[in-house]
């Protein structure tokens, strides 16, 4: 059974840079769909960017578009975020997420429903991002 941990959360800075980093156990993320969520307390998650592993294809937020960027590493088994041009309104709790579909419509409309609707089936526990002077 999957498992992801994640880790590189922390305090920054507006203008500063994080990497988050999710590693998976227990399988391969090989052929599975990925991505990094957010949530702020009291609000809805927010799907900030996704990618397929088959081909790479990523998806991001129009809120972190340009500045944050996602990737993998098939041989640690890792998922990425790397978070530049930080901003107050990034601060929230960050989740990394995996999704194998049974079925595909296409990588890039899977990874946008993936992003945008949920359906991952496995989730890690979090990392706090905190971005204030």
């Amino acid at each position: 059974q999957l498992q992801l941990v994640e880790s590189g959360g922390g305090l920054v800075q507006p203008g500063g840079s994080l990497r988050l980093s999710c590693v998976a156990s227990g399988g391969s993320l090989d052929f599975y769909n990925v991505g990094w969520f957010r949530q702020i307390p009291g609000q809805e998650r927010e799907g900030v960017s996704c990618l397929a592993t088959s081909d790479g294809e990523t998806y991001y937020s129009d809120s972190v578009k340009g500045r944050f960027a996602i990737s993998t590493d098939n041989t640690e088994n890792t998922i990425y975020l790397q978070m530049n041009d930080l901003k107050p309104e990034d601060t929230a709790t960050y989740y990394c997420a995996a999704h194998r579909p049974p079925v595909t419509f296409g990588t890039p409309r899977d990874i946008f429903r993936l992003c945008n609707y949920g359906g991952a089936d496995t989730w890690g526990q979090g990392t706090r991002v905190i971005v204030s002077d």
